[in-house]
């Protein structure tokens, strides 16, 4: 090969075409595959194979991409989704997707890995779809579906580390790690010491590559606090000006979502306004007060949030709990909300899902308030059904690092009350990976329906509340009492009470929806309404809505 003035190598070969197979060797070492390859049909060691990005005939010409205030997210893992775990199967489920009312789905990383399962998240071929999924035209065909249908789907990528099984990028240059900087997973990715400009582009081009080549609507940039930058201008902002101008050229929405332990408000606000420019931020404080609220946990950031109900009120005014940062001028829906993720069940020990440690009254509760909140609700695959199955840690490292991570595993929950005496799964089984499929057939089966039922109506309802609005301390959520919230948006107001039995007054309109219709409840416990004294009383945590004028309040 040829090294040019930029200090890239190439060379010109003729006969190539989309299927062969090559590598590389580097100052006599080798074989390698390719650090951009665009597919690893024999694993992340193997050689990488030719692919034409351009051979596959799309259908989306009209699709314009979706407004993240018109967003309700759907989080799946493409191995776990489905009992065959591909591109393929998880685009037969796009119907039902679409019925649920779903406007967009999240993958977890789909950057190849060592092995045939992971979260995906010790990915280390950034540009190649993971192969135990399918091809990158099957990931094209589940793309161009969805926007047929129109469903956006975004992809979460990993730019603060690179997995430590199968990451090659050192083979071809010893700067794309730096000294300077260390992260929970060793030396930070150069973005700022000798020679850092081609590994910034490196990570620009990949996030280009998922949008023009699989016509993603969006990335979900994993714990961008873990960046590590100290140049005059972060990759951060570098990443989403790149993204921003992608999306102008090729008309259509695309938008980039942080995950960001610090609560800046910086992340949201633009360039202009020294931000970073992203669209949203995942909000993790909500979670983390309702999961403290409802199911009493302590341990861990727990402890930084206290869980009472005027803090749950406060913490949605704001966006988030922890930090000073001022969100004015914030829009809404630039938080994305939930109750479960991928982090917040497969981080438990025992991978077990929130309607597991509360009665599925409070958990109706819940997600009513999740639902009908204006920040964007994120939902984790088969939440809407309260899936009996648990998403666990998996990996299928080689023998030596898998032993490290098991223990590793274990020892991370030593320290947990909950789990000091519990059998931690072994995250390298394929028995802890089977366990975390989803069990389709169960959603129409028992109570397990009448829950796919409440989030199908709750997510109707949400699309019919215009204006989500700028963040503001005027936004009317307030705690009635320490068990019961208020919820007024344009048209509706919400009452949910989270907590025990009681009465509350208002002084609304016709109720219009209750987490205890028939439809919702199979031992339905009516919520009673006295219109006459003004006073609702709940036998058991709910929600209740009533349609109201802007008029009518409390």
């Amino acid at each position: 090969m040829t090294k040019s003035h930029d200090g890239y190598f190439s060379a010109s070969v003729e006969g190539v075409e989309p299927g062969t197979a090559y590598s590389y060797h580097v100052d006599g070492k080798g074989p390698f595959p390719d650090p951009a390859s665009r597919y690893q049909p024999n694993g992340v060691h193997g050689p990488s194979v030719v692919v034409d990005p351009n051979g596959y005939q799309w259908h989306d010409a009209e699709w314009i991409g979706i407004a993240l205030q018109d967003a309700v997210f759907y989080e799946i893992h493409a191995g776990a989704f489905t009992p065959e775990g591909t591109y393929q199967a998880a685009a037969r489920k796009l119907p039902y997707l679409k019925e649920l009312g779903i406007t967009a789905v999240e993958f977890m990383p789909l950057s190849d890995f060592p092995g045939d399962r992971n979260w995906g998240y010790d990915g280390v071929a950034p540009f190649a779809p993971a192969r135990c999924y399918g091809s990158p035209d099957d990931l094209r065909s589940f793309v161009d579906q969805a926007h047929q249908l129109g469903i956006a789907v975004f992809v979460d990528v990993v730019y603060n580390h690179f997995g430590p099984d199968g990451s090659y990028q050192s083979n071809f240059s010893s700067h794309y790690f730096t000294k300077h900087h260390r992260t929970p997973w060793g030396d930070g990715i150069n973005y700022d010491d000798t020679l850092c400009k081609p590994v910034r582009h490196y990570v620009i081009e990949n996030a280009l590559r998922w949008i023009h080549e699989y016509h993603l609507d969006g990335l979900r940039l994993d714990a961008t606090d873990t960046i590590k930058d100290d140049s005059p201008r972060h990759i951060l902002t570098d990443l989403n000006a790149a993204v921003l101008k992608a999306s102008t050229e090729l008309g259509r929405r695309v938008h980039l979502i942080a995950e960001d332990s610090r609560n800046l408000a910086a992340i949201l606000r633009p360039e202009s306004a020294d931000g970073f420019g992203f669209a949203g931020v995942w909000a993790d404080d909500f979670h983390h007060q309702m999961r403290r609220t409802l199911a009493g946990d302590t341990d861990g950031y727990f402890a930084s949030v206290d869980g009472s109900v005027p803090s749950i009120a406060k913490t949605v005014k704001r966006g988030w709990w922890r930090g000073t940062s001022d969100p004015a001028g914030v829009h809404y829906s630039q938080f994305v909300y939930c109750i479960q993720n991928h982090d917040q069940i497969g981080n438990r020990a025992l991978g077990d899902r929130l309607d597991r440690s509360m009665d599925w009254a409070v958990y109706r509760a819940a997600t009513a308030l999740l639902l009908l909140l204006p920040q964007t609700p994120l939902l984790f695959m088969g939440q809407e059904w309260a899936a009996s199955t648990p998403f666990l840690y998996f990996t299928d490292h080689h023998a030596e690092l898998g032993r490290a991570v098991t223990e590793g595993r274990r020892k991370e929950f030593a320290g947990f009350a909950a789990f000091s005496h519990a059998e931690i799964p072994d995250p390298q089984s394929s028995d802890t990976f089977r366990a975390s499929k989803l069990q389709w057939e169960e959603r129409t089966k028992g109570p397990h329906s009448y829950m796919l039922n409440l989030y199908k109506s709750l997510v109707a309802l949400r699309k019919t509340i215009p204006d989500r609005g700028l963040c503001s301390p005027e936004l009317c959520v307030e705690a009635l009492d320490e068990d019961t919230l208020l919820l007024q948006r344009a048209g509706v107001s919400v009452v949910i009470r989270l907590c025990n039995r009681g009465n509350t007054e208002v002084r609304f309109g016709e109720p219009i929806w209750n987490s205890e219709d028939p439809q919702f409840a199979p031992d339905s416990q009516p919520i009673q309404v006295d219109r006459a004294k003004s006073l609702v009383t709940f036998s058991r945590p709910g929600a209740i809505v009533f349609r109201t004028s802007e008029q009518e309040g409390a």
